[in-house]
């Protein structure tokens, strides 16, 4: 606040002080008021029988108003509130907000100590550390990756196993701290005539779902001479690159069909994941990695229980089979 400003700021309080008192002064005589008496009506009735007499302001109620200047007065002098003054105890709302900051960061800081120098693969399995990491998460990565870490069409899934550039304990880290930067190139250039659709056709090929065999059979060279060197001959992927693999079922955009596929060759595609290293720090980045990891394996266990039970369940069928083929022969 510049000098012009502080002035009026002040002048202003000051009028404002000195014009309620007057005011208070004022109301609380005793004098007549317009050659009225005092206790005479004023003139002013409301509802029939409600009248305006010409009394002065009890005294217990100009001993609050009274108190109040006071404390509008102490308050002033202590604090802020006058212009570029600052008050006695220098005090400033910076100063209340950097206060409180120090303070939380000195109760992250006793938290985080407890946790620092622990190799991740240990902090996947610590229930403490998972609690925190999931509130970093939740904070600032879910709304990408959703709540759960399942992500949505166009942003990656980090519990079910399948990751662009590994998922090691290090590289899920780094992928936190440094950031990714996918992208697949525009390719329709390079595939005149029906080769988009040929080589959409091979890729659907190789995930096992609907296509044209006589097209599908003709993208195989061009999907080796072109494509492969992000993908590998077979389709499986490179890490390294963070080109993903063809031949499962996990699809980053969305339900594979041959439309899509056909746009992503023409057009290509891309994907940023922003380095969280500068905002989180690496004690935070790294509980937030820890509680991706325990998820991913706590979506690994769910899912070998199902095939444990499917099994069991197909184990239990065929001997129910067995014991009708038995009693057939019996009878």
């Amino acid at each position: 606040m510049n000098g012009a400003w502080s002035g009026y700021v002040i002048v202003l309080t000051a009028i404002n002080i000195i014009g309620l008192i007057w005011l208070l002064l004022a109301t609380a005589s005793s004098k007549p008021i317009n050659d009225k008496p005092v206790g005479e009506s004023m003139g002013h009735v409301w509802d029939e029988d409600l009248q305006e007499l010409n009394n002065p302001l009890p005294r217990w109620w100009l001993g609050l108003f009274v108190l109040t200047f006071i404390f509008a007065l102490g308050y002033l002098a202590i604090y802020p509130g006058l212009g570029n003054i600052a008050g006695t105890l220098g005090w400033t709302s910076q100063k209340q907000v950097q206060s409180e900051l120090d303070a939380s960061h000195a109760k992250l800081e006793s938290l985080y100590a407890g946790f620092r120098g622990k190799p991740l693969a240990v902090l996947a399995e610590d229930p403490a550390a998972i609690k925190v990491g999931r509130n970093v998460f939740a904070n600032n990565c879910a709304a990408c990756h959703g709540s759960d870490a399942r992500g949505a069409k166009g942003y990656p899934n980090l519990v079910d196993g399948d990751w662009l550039y590994g998922g090691d304990p290090d590289t899920v880290l780094a992928s936190i701290m440094n950031g990714r930067h996918g992208l697949m190139p525009p390719m329709g250039a390079t595939l005149p005539g029906e080769g988009v659709d040929e080589v959409a056709n091979y890729a659907l090929s190789l995930s096992g779902l609907a296509h044209d065999n006589r097209l599908a059979t003709a993208g195989k060279s061009k999907f080796e001479t072109i494509c492969a060197a992000c993908h590998g001959v077979a389709g499986t992927g490179n890490q390294a690159l963070g080109a993903p693999n063809l031949t499962d079922d996990i699809w980053l955009h969305g339900d594979p069909n041959l439309e899509g596929i056909r746009k992503k060759i023409l057009y290509g595609a891309a994907g940023v994941m922003p380095a969280w290293g500068p905002i989180l720090g690496e004690d935070r980045a790294r509980l937030a990695a820890a509680w991706v990891l325990s998820q991913g394996k706590a979506a690994a266990e769910s899912e070998h229980e199902d095939d444990e039970e499917s099994d069991g369940e197909h184990k239990d069928k065929d001997k129910d089979k067995d014991k009708d083929k038995d009693k057939e022969s019996h009878e």
